[in-house]
């Protein structure tokens, strides 16, 4: 089954595990540590991350690590870009007229 990455990174567990896995591939008792919650629920978040393809793993030995697929979260991120900008020009819009609003009146 394959699962919406936003509603997966709508969870602060979730997030935290792809902030932890973003700088070095991590095994899921590595990420359960860095977590006050058993093995076995951050291995159920690990999986969902997995189906939406916002992790890949890697079998090195007995060890599987986890680390973050760039690909996907750039598709996220190439989504987001276009509320991004409409938000930055509003607040650029709002930044002019607050200005605007201070420059005090010239009494004639």
């Amino acid at each position: 089954m394959r699962r919406d990455p936003f509603h997966a990174i709508a969870d602060p567990t979730r997030r935290a595990i792809l902030l932890l896995i973003a700088s070095q591939a991590m095994t899921p008792n590595a990420l359960a540590e860095h977590f006050n919650t058993s093995r076995q629920a951050v291995s159920k978040h690990i999986q969902i991350l997995a189906e939406c393809e916002l992790v890949k793993q890697k079998q090195d030995g007995r060890e599987i690590y986890y680390h973050l697929n760039s690909q996907k979260m750039k598709e996220i991120d190439k989504w987001i870009e276009q509320f991004r900008k409409m938000w930055e020009n509003k607040f650029d819009g709002l930044d002019k007229l607050l200005t605007k609003m201070q420059k005090p009146k010239n009494k004639s």
